[in-house]
Order: C-alpha cells, then sequence, then structure tokens
C-alpha cells in the first residue's frame, strides 16, 4: 500500500526536525550543543542570533499549527521574531523545550488530518485570487522549507561566530 500525503508530509517535518533530510542537518543536530551565550550572540549587522532564530521558528510551527485548526491566519503569538529577554542557561532550555513541543503539535495536528483535509482551504487569505487561501498542504509543505532555511542559518551563524562544532 502507498503511503498517503500526510504520512509523507510527517516523514518531512520530522526528517528537518531530527532526522536525515537530504539538505543537510536537521535543526535539532544543528542546535545541539549550542550554549545559551552561544545562541543569544548576535552575529554583525544586526542578523538575528540563533535564539531569535528558534523562538521564530517556534512560533510559526504553532501559528501553522493554529491555522490547520481554524484559526485566522496572522503571526505567532508575541510576534514574528520574539525578544529572548535574558539569556540564561534555562531560559535556553525552556526555548529548545517550546521548539520541541510546538513540532510535536505540529505533527500531531498533521496526523489528524485526512488527505481531503489537506487540501481545504484554511483561513490565510493570501495566496489566491479567488479569495479561497492557503490549504493545510500548502502550509505544511511551507514550514517544512521554512525550517530548512532557518537552518542554513543557524548552520552559517555557528561558522561565522566561530562555533561550528
Amino acid at each position: 500500500m502507498e503511503p498517503s500525503e500526510r504520512s509523507r508530509i510527517i516523514d518531512q517535518l520530522l526528517h528537518a526536525h531530527a532526522g536525515d533530510p537530504w539538505h543537510g542537518s536537521p535543526v535539532m543536530a544543528l542546535l545541539n550543543g549550542v550554549t545559551a551565550e552561544q545562541a543569544a550572540r548576535r552575529p554583525p549587522n544586526g542578523a538575528h542570533s540563533i535564539w531569535e532564530l528558534v523562538r521564530h521558528m517556534t512560533g510559526w510551527r504553532n501559528e501553522v499549527a493554529a491555522r490547520i485548526l481554524e484559526k485566522a491566519a496572522g503571526e505567532p503569538d508575541g510576534g514574528d521574531y520574539p525578544a529572548i529577554g535574558k539569556p540564561t542557561p534555562e531560559r535556553w532550555t525552556a526555548a529548545l523545550g517550546a521548539l520541541g513541543a510546538a513540532h510535536r503539535r505540529l505533527v500531531d495536528v498533521t496526523r489528524g488530518l485526512s488527505d481531503e483535509q489537506l487540501l481545504r482551504p484554511t483561513k490565510d487569505r493570501r495566496t489566491d485570487q479567488s479569495g479561497t487561501g492557503a490549504t493545510a498542504y500548502e502550509l505544511l509543505h511551507g514550514i517544512v522549507q521554512h525550517d530548512a532555511y532557518h537552518a542554513g542559518q543557524i548552520a552559517i551563524l555557528k561558522r561565522i561566530l566561530g562555533f561550528s562544532g
């Protein structure tokens, strides 16, 4: 029996997060061993820190899950790039935990969809002249692409800041 589209998307989510994606290292492998001090360090020219990227990725995973569950499109709770606050080891551990929780929630939401439901428009009206909005399928593929993009940024930041390990 051929796998469902839902199961193929879940496979991509799992690979991008902590599996073996074709494009390089998964997000969690890149974050392994990064300290709070390193994660908070800003690169030259005002680019986002690793910590900010983690918070951004967490927010967008939660936002995609909420949109699939019928929430109207908007920015993630806390904003696009939420402030990290005081960079303590405990808060960094919590940020990584929140990323993991957002990942598990998104996978669980996806598991609950039928292939038919994947093609149902969400309340995101920005993508189509007919006003029907992005489908869950589009949002899920988009978040996998989003993870690959930011994983690449994290890898580059680690190298630029001298902790590529």
